[in-house]
C-alpha cells in the first residue's frame, strides 16, 4: 500500500484518499505537495 506524506500539514494519506479529490491534494489541508512515504524494507541486490 503506497503512502504519502503531506508537505504542509504532516498527515498520512493512502492512495485511495487521493481518488477521492480531482488532482493531487491533501483531503485535509489541501495543499498540493505531497512526500511519498518509503518502505522499512531493504532491498539487497548482489553485485556482479
Amino acid at each position: 500500500m503506497v503512502k504519502y506524506r503531506c508537505g504542509n500539514c504532516g498527515r498520512m494519506i493512502d492512495i485511495e484518499d487521493l481518488e477521492v479529490l480531482p488532482g493531487i491534494r491533501c483531503s485535509y489541508c489541501g495543499h498540493r505537495v505531497l512526500y511519498k512515504i518509503r518502505s522499512p524494507t531493504i532491498k539487497k541486490i548482489k553485485a556482479r
